[in-house]
Formats: C-alpha cells, structure tokens, sequence
C-alpha cells in the first residue's frame, strides 16, 4: 500500500494539482485585496459611500444603529450578512474570469507551439507521365 501511495504521490498530474492549489490559495489572497481595497472603494463611491462588506439585517438581538457588521456579531446578534455574499460573489466573478483569461492564454500559447512543432508539407514529386502519354510522345517521335 505504501508503495502504490508513493507512486501515486510521484505521478505528474498529482504534483502539477497541488502546485495549482498553493498558487491558487496565494491568487486568492491578492484577489481579496484587490477587492476590499480596490474595487469595493470605488463602487462604494458610486452608491454614495456604502461599504458592502458592513451591509446587513439584524435577524434576532440588540445591536446599536450604525454599528459595524463585526460588532453586531460581537454583540452576539443573528445578522443576515449580505454585503459579505456580495462580496464573496464579486471575488468570485473576478477569480472566475481571471482563471478564464489564463486559461485563453494558455490555450493560444499550445496552439502556437503545436503549429511550429508541424513539419512543412513536403512539395509534391512531379507527375510522372502516364502510359497514355509516353505513347503518345513515342509515336509522335516516330512520325518525325
């Protein structure tokens, strides 16, 4: 059993996947900046300042107007966070397309490489006469 886990271990596929998801894992730390820093500051400006991540109801509880989405939860009320969903399905969007544009580009280089790797079309041998043809050439050499 030990033997057939290392080999599985070994095969290229496995090693491939688990560098994907330990870039994957820092990809999402960068996209989450992107958006909490970036992205959310300017469609908070377009929506007269409203900060997503800090949009909520409060289910069950007592929390103080205005009070932030961390300390509602702090105060132990039942919040329906969904400024934190619309963030999450924001991240989601840009990861998704960000993967999609890689994957596109990826896609072009193997593309480019499969054409180069072609071998040039090998020029066509002349046609060699038919027998017709030869016939026709030996008679009328003959008739000469």
């Amino acid at each position: 059993m030990l033997q057939e886990f290392r080999d599985f271990i070994a095969r290229g596929n496995v090693m491939d996947m688990a560098v994907g998801i330990i870039i994957g894992a820092a990809f999402t730390a960068i996209v989450k900046s992107m958006v909490g820093d970036l992205i959310n500051p300017i469609v908070g400006l377009f929506l007269g300042g409203v900060d997503f991540t800090n949009l909520y109801f409060v289910l069950s509880g007592a929390v103080p107007t205005g009070a932030s989405l961390e300390a509602a939860r702090e105060a132990g009320a039942a919040v329906f966070a969904y400024g934190a969903f619309v963030m999450a399905v924001i991240n989601f969007l840009i990861i998704a397309f960000v993967v999609f544009m890689l994957v596109r580009y990826v896609n072009k280089v193997k593309e480019m490489a499969m054409k180069q790797e072609e071998p040039a079309p090998e020029p066509e041998a002349p046609k060699a006469p038919s027998e017709l043809e030869v016939l026709l050439e030996i008679r009328d050499a003959l008739r000469k």
